[in-house]
């Protein structure tokens, strides 16, 4: 099975290609944006090293959110755009399930796992999530001054993994929690959700075309009237 991954859903631009196991090849970079122009040659790359062609491709994977709108829309039309092209099925990810994936458990065996992501907005993105990564709630948009009572009930001690961990962190020990800080990862890797979608896909699913989790409105909207010309 040879799977393509791609995530551009926060900070960074990440793909990887996948095959039984072994990644073959994989680019990595940090980027706030630009994502659009690195992506594409990011993907020649990795399938050249590898001496793979897209059509040679059982799935391709790809981040869902949540995450930044522009980032997404990026990895979404190339991920949907390779799939429809060399006509094999496409897999979306959420960023969170696949930070949290990575978190091995020499570093979290006990209690909650927090994902934190960062939504260059007041607010921050996260998910939590139980021994053997599966998740306890919803991804969520919250302000972290509300963190500590969307995590009641979540069983302790909480790790806080991600880009926004130190956000996270300081508002639970503000709340009076005693937290424990996970330095990596702190985004998405497209190894790590390669790996993952080889776990979560078998030949013969049936996939919809993955959709843009988007947990808020987006910052920009339509004009009164809707644009239209005034009389």
């Amino acid at each position: 099975m040879r799977i393509l991954a791609i995530d551009t859903a926060t900070s960074s631009c990440s793909v990887a290609l996948w095959w039984n196991g072994t990644i073959l090849s994989a680019r990595k970079e940090e980027m706030s944006r630009g994502q659009a122009e690195a992506l594409v040659p990011m993907i020649q790359n990795v399938l050249e090293d590898a001496k793979v062609t897209a059509r040679d491709l059982d799935l391709l994977a790809v981040t869902v959110g949540p995450g930044a709108f522009t980032g997404l829309r990026v990895g979404l039309a190339t991920a949907r755009g390779i799939a429809l092209a060399a006509q094999v099925p496409c897999l979306g990810l959420t960023t969170t399930e696949v930070i949290a994936h990575e978190v091995k458990a020499s570093v979290w065996n006990t209690g909650s796992l927090l994902v934190a992501l960062d939504s260059k907005r007041k607010d921050i993105y996260v998910q939590v999530f139980q021994i053997g990564h599966k998740p306890i709630k919803k991804a969520s948009a919250i302000d972290p001054a509300v963190l500590s009572k969307w995590l009641r009930g979540v069983p302790g001690p909480i790790h806080v993994v991600g880009d926004a961990r130190l956000q996270a962190t300081s508002a639970l020990v503000k709340s009076g929690h005693d937290p424990i800080m996970i330095e990596r990862p702190e985004v998405p890797d497209g190894s790590v959700l390669a790996e993952l979608a080889s776990q979560r896909w078998s030949w013969g699913d049936i996939l919809e075309a993955p959709l843009p989790l988007y947990l808020r409105p987006p910052d920009a909207k339509l004009p009164k009237g809707s644009g239209r010309l005034r009389p």
